[in-house]
């Protein structure tokens, strides 16, 4: 979820985390439009880097305040993606890296939201790769069912596997 405007300088780095617990379910955020809750999807835990942090940093610091889950080990990274999408107003462009990361905490509680995250995000929920094959919700990225499939059944990719770009 975006906390802030995005950077004249090019797409906005961003650190997401594809969170599993000891029963391979996935830790996904509800989010919506912050004037339009009908406009709703879900989408994994994740947001911008910050001062001069890395990746790694940003998404365990972004795990920890949408979720309070701070017991994470956290692996390599499984995605990347370019998006751009309207949000609060504004178009954003990101560049998006998808960090594996498992956890035993699955108690959820967002202490660190943004005012902006606080408008927009109005939950969490953990899903077995089943039920988001079967959901009809709007998730992103679009296919994460079909890569959270190959990631139970095959493990993490040897290398970061370049997702489609996503315009919405």
């Amino acid at each position: 979820m975006p906390a802030e405007a995005p950077s004249e300088g090019g797409p906005r780095k961003v650190a997401r985390v594809v969170l599993l617990d000891p029963d391979d379910r996935i830790l996904l955020l509800y989010g919506h439009e912050p004037d339009d809750p009908a406009d709703d999807w879900w989408f994994t835990p994740g947001g911008g880097l910050e001062g001069d942090e890395t990746r790694e940093q940003a998404a365990l610091r972004e795990l920890a305040e949408e979720t309070g889950i701070t017991d994470v080990e956290l692996g390599p990274v499984l995605w990347r993606r370019m998006c751009s999408f309207p949000f609060a107003g504004r178009r954003w462009d990101q560049d998006e890296w998808y960090y594996l990361a498992r956890t035993t905490q699955t108690s959820t509680e967002a202490r660190g939201l943004t005012e902006l995250e606080r408008r927009s995000v109005a939950g969490a929920r953990w899903w077995t790769c089943q039920e988001l094959t079967r959901a009809h919700e709007t998730v992103y990225p679009t296919r994460l069912a079909e890569l959270f499939r190959r990631l139970l059944d095959e493990g993490p990719p040897v290398r970061p596997v370049t997702l489609d770009t996503e315009i919405v």
